[in-house]
């Protein structure tokens, strides 16, 4: 059960901080260049969460002086918004993909010198699903050790909202899947979350309960203490209905490490 975004906002840091201490929380993904990433270090120390990094080249702060990157961000130095542009820039351009390649880089180092024990890899929005992105995690992952990559595959009909974005993303999730066991890193065998992102509060974690099959499966959402859509999903992570149907399903809530047997 991995929350994502934290470090963001202090409002992000208490959610993950209360979902591990009073719910079912197992893990979270930290945005190492986020503008309360160092105090979200401080809290995984202090209460033994696991952490992962949520590798961000899009809709963030970079790690690198703006200078450095100029093809990744904006004017303000802040990341391009948005998945398309972006996607096609490393597509086309060497220099972006070099660019690319630094950060990420800068990014792992970032997250290591927190002193910090890497539990996972994954992107925000999912952008390691990128051909250039792919290479560069399985690269990172395999000299750092990081002990498993998220794949965003979720083994469900997605509802009719979803179904754009699912055509688009299976078989990018499956290619991945396939290339990343073929290098010898861990993946989930399942992910459920990306077709309730946002709203993964309890009725949507009682829908998906029954549907965890054997394996290694995520589970993933954002919670935060505000604002409303947000802190349903806080609800839901310390909700004893949610996890009274995890216990009566005999699902074990681990870590990447832990399942990785690295802890």
């Amino acid at each position: 059960m991995t929350a994502d975004d934290f470090g963001l906002s202090l409002e992000v840091n208490e959610a993950v901080r209360r979902a591990h201490r009073e719910g079912i929380l197992t893990c979270a993904s930290l945005m190492i260049g986020a503008p309360v990433a160092n105090e979200a270090a401080d809290i995984a120390k202090a209460d033994g969460l696991p952490v992962g990094l949520h590798l961000t080249l899009v809709d963030g702060r970079p790690v690198l002086p703006p200078e450095r990157i100029p093809d990744l961000v904006d004017a303000r130095g802040a990341f391009r918004a948005g998945l398309g542009g972006p996607a096609v820039r490393l597509g086309v351009s060497a220099r972006a993909r070099a660019q690319a390649r630094a950060e990420c880089e800068a990014q792992i180092d970032a997250f290591l010198a927190t002193g910090l024990e890497l539990d996972h890899v994954n992107a925000h929005h999912h952008f390691h699903l990128h051909p250039f992105m792919l290479t560069i995690v399985v690269e990172l992952a395999r000299r750092y050790r990081a002990p498993a990559v998220r794949v965003p595959f979720e083994p469900a009909v997605p509802p009719y909202r979803s179904a754009l974005l699912a055509a688009t993303m299976m078989p990018w999730s499956l290619r991945a899947r396939r290339r990343l066991r073929r290098a010898g890193i861990l993946t989930n065998d399942a992910m459920f979350g990306l077709y309730d992102s946002g709203s993964m509060n309890e009725k949507a974690w009682l829908r998906i309960v029954p549907r965890i099959a054997p394996g290694l499966t995520e589970v993933y959402c954002h919670p935060a203490t505000v604002p409303p859509p947000s802190a349903r999903e806080l609800a839901a992570l310390v909700s004893p209905v949610v996890r009274a149907a995890l216990d009566r399903a005999g699902i074990h809530r681990t870590s990447f490490a832990a399942a990785a047997g690295r802890q």
